[in-house]
């Protein structure tokens, strides 16, 4: 397929989404009819499908890679995060009320990474807290250091101390 621009051909792609939402939509539905039938029989809620799962892993792996997500150390944790609190909320996605389950779990994940990014944030703080309050040679051992972790140790070294001057 192919569209006239001005005397130049464009070729349009067909491209191909990593989550079909209509598919999405389809297989959540089926696992919502399975767990009613389950809770009818008094059996246990069912798995979720790994159809269902796979697109909760690309979802959370595509959503990582934008911009605003991509440069954390932490990324798996965010990713984990994510698809666990899909999983934790699948039941509250109503196909009567939307039809579009991605932007839902896509906004489910997308506050997931928040999240992790705040706890991070904190544990960093609480890490250099630390870090100003004792002594570095309690620390670390300078002696066992190889040069590229010597370095390491004199940016963070550095740090809390701009930041010790910076504070008092």
């Amino acid at each position: 397929m192919s569209t006239q621009t001005y005397g130049v051909m464009k070729k349009v792609k067909n491209k191909e989404h990593y989550v079909n939402n209509k598919d999405f939509l389809d297989a959540l539905m089926n696992y919502f009819a399975e767990v009613e039938r389950a809770k009818l029989n008094d059996k246990p809620k069912p798995q979720i499908p790994t159809y269902i799962g796979d697109c909760f892993l690309k979802m959370a792996n595509h959503l990582s890679y934008k911009p605003n997500f991509v440069n954390y150390m932490f990324r798996e944790d965010m990713i984990s995060d994510g698809i666990e609190n899909c999983v934790r909320y699948i039941h509250n996605f109503n196909p009567e009320k939307s039809k579009n389950p991605f932007a839902y779990f896509t906004q489910i994940i997308y506050f997931a990474f928040l999240r992790r990014i705040s706890m991070e944030k904190k544990q960093l703080e609480i890490k250099n807290k630390i870090l100003e309050r004792t002594d570095f040679d309690e620390v670390f051992d300078a002696n066992d250091l190889d040069s590229q972790n010597y370095s390491d140790y004199n940016s963070i070294k550095d740090a809390v101390h701009s930041k010790l001057r910076y504070n008092n």
